[in-house]
C-alpha cells in the first residue's frame, strides 16, 4: 500500500494513539463507566485502522480523533493518565495561482497539494494577472482571496507581492511548493532560487491536469462570451 506524506503522518497518529490507549487502560480508575469509555475509544481506533487500510484517509482521521477526544476527557476527569507521543509537525505547503473562476480542476489540484501538509495559497495580484495574462481577472484580488479561503483543502491564503512573487513564500517558509501542470516554472531552478534566498524546500510539479474534461478558466470565459454573443444576436 502506497500513500502520500499525509497518510504517513496519519499512520504515526494512529500508532501513537494505540500506545496511549494501552497506557490509559492500565492506569484506569473509577467505575465501569470509565472502562466503557476506554472500550469505545478502542472501537474508534479499530475503525480508524480499518478505514486507513481501505484508503479512506478522511474517515480514518475523524475516527482516530474521536478516540483521542475520549482519552483526553478521561484524563481531564482524573480517571486515567498517559503520555502522548510527540505529534509530528504538519509541513507547510505553498501553491499559487490566479484562481479567478473556481472549477473542479482547481479543487482537485488543492486536494492533491493537501496530501503534503497544510496548504497556503498565494493569490495573484490584479496587476500581475494583467501583466502576465494580458487581461484583467474577472474577479478582483480581494474577491478571489475570500473565495479560495473557503475551499476545504486550504489552510490559509494570502495575496501575492506585486513586485517579488517569491516574497510570500519566503514569509511562509514551506517544506513543499506544489506547481500546477500549466504553471511556467522550472522546479529545479525555482528550488535553487528559493534556496539562495534562505528557503530550502522541495518543489513538486504535477505533470497532468486533474479532471481532464474540465475547462480552464480561460476556456470558461470564452464559452460565456460566446453564449452571451449568440443570445444577443438571436434577440436582435
Amino acid at each position: 500500500m502506497s500513500f502520500g506524506k499525509g497518510a504517513q503522518r496519519l499512520l504515526k497518529y494512529i500508532k501513537g494513539l494505540k500506545k496511549a490507549l494501552v497506557e490509559a487502560r492500565s492506569n484506569l480508575s473509577g467505575d465501569g463507566k470509565a472502562l466503557s469509555i476506554i472500550k469505545l475509544a478502542e472501537t474508534y481506533l479499530k475503525d480508524s485502522t480499518y478505514y486507513y487500510e481501505k484508503g479512506d484517509l478522511e474517515t480514518a482521521f475523524v475516527t482516530v480523533a474521536y478516540a483521542e477526544g475520549l482519552l483526553d476527557a478521561l484524563r481531564y476527569l482524573g480517571l486515567t493518565d498517559f503520555k502522548w507521543l510527540k505529534k509530528p509537525e504538519v509541513p507547510k505547503v505553498v501553491v499559487g495561482g490566479t484562481f479567478d473562476i473556481i472549477h473542479p480542476g482547481h479543487i482537485e489540484f488543492l486536494k492533491e497539494a493537501s496530501k503534503y501538509g497544510k496548504v497556503y495559497v498565494i493569490v495573484a495580484r490584479d496587476k500581475n494577472v494583467l501583466r502576465f495574462k494580458g487581461r484583467e481577472p474577472i474577479n478582483d484580488e480581494r474577491h478571489r482571496l475570500e473565495v479560495i479561503k473557503g475551499v476545504r483543502y486550504v489552510y490559509d491564503a494570502v495575496l501575492g507581492d506585486e513586485k517579488d512573487f517569491l516574497k510570500p513564500i519566503l514569509n511562509i517558509r514551506p517544506k513543499y511548493v506544489v506547481l500546477g501542470p500549466d504553471q511556467p516554472f522550472d522546479p529545479i531552478k525555482l528550488k535553487e532560487e528559493l534556496r539562495s534566498r534562505g528557503v530550502d524546500c522541495e518543489v513538486i510539479k504535477i505533470k497532468e491536469r486533474f479532471c481532464k474534461g474540465t475547462s480552464s478558466t480561460s476556456e470558461i470565459v470564452k464559452k460565456i462570451v460566446k453564449m452571451f454573443c449568440k443570445e444577443n444576436f438571436s434577440n436582435s
